[in-house]
């Protein structure tokens, strides 16, 4: 098992509802949380940073300002997204390339600048973790969501490469995929509206689940697990 308490955790898209609360429960376990938000508003804490996620050279500040922070960086939880609904044939260009610098690139940057510091704390005797949140979409890419299906595959895809690359370092990487969650981030959407969904997830149901994992070294959360 991990042993969650004392570990340095980055908590990227922290002002968010999930990200917050996995914010929360990490700091419950013992963890010392570094968030990193878009929102001043509901971002907290003594470590906290505001970042764009759609600016290039945001993965590396954030990184660079969590390991400053402690000296250490034992974990990275990256919950920040966005989503758009509509059909294929309306879908923007400036929706398009929003949708894949946030759920897609912005996640790929994190996790490449997080590996040197990462790989430190195995060295050190830490046992070091990524977790990334592909979401269900990954799984099922959903008519009416096909370019938000398709940034969340891409991620998919590169964290279960790159969990065959970084174990040998020493790091897990660990992909959650929930399905929808009760977040509002349906109303929030940078383009179209969203369908009646059903009843979601509880995010403190969903963030529990996440954190269970990350302690007992599991190394995949599909939506079954949900």
């Amino acid at each position: 098992m991990s042993d969650v308490n004392g570990a340095v955790v980055l908590v990227v898209g922290a002002s968010g509802v999930l990200g917050a609360e996995l914010a929360r429960q990490l700091e419950s376990e013992g963890a010392t949380v570094v968030r990193a938000g878009r929102s001043a508003e509901r971002l907290s804490g003594p470590d906290a940073f505001l970042a764009d996620l759609t600016d290039e050279a945001a993965a590396a500040a954030i990184v660079a300002a969590a390991f400053g922070a402690h000296d250490r960086l034992d974990g990275i939880v990256i919950a920040a997204g966005v989503v758009a609904f509509g059909p294929v044939g309306e879908v923007r260009d400036d929706t398009l390339r929003q949708l894949f610098e946030t759920n897609a690139l912005a996640p790929m940057r994190l996790i490449r600048e997080a590996v040197p510091h990462l790989s430190a704390s195995a060295q050190g005797g830490g046992k070091p973790f990524v977790v990334t949140l592909s979401g269900i979409v990954a799984e099922s890419p959903t008519a009416g969501l096909a370019a938000y299906s398709a940034s969340k595959a891409a991620l998919a895809a590169f964290v279960q490469a790159s969990s065959r690359e970084l174990r040998r370092s020493g790091i897990r990487v660990l992909d959650a995929r929930p399905g929808h969650i009760e977040t509002g981030l349906a109303t929030r959407a940078i383009a179209g509206t969203a369908p009646a969904f059903p009843a979601g997830l509880a995010p403190e149901a969903v963030a529990a689940r996440i954190v269970r994992a990350i302690r007992d070294d599991e190394k995949d959360l599909p939506s079954t697990a949900f």
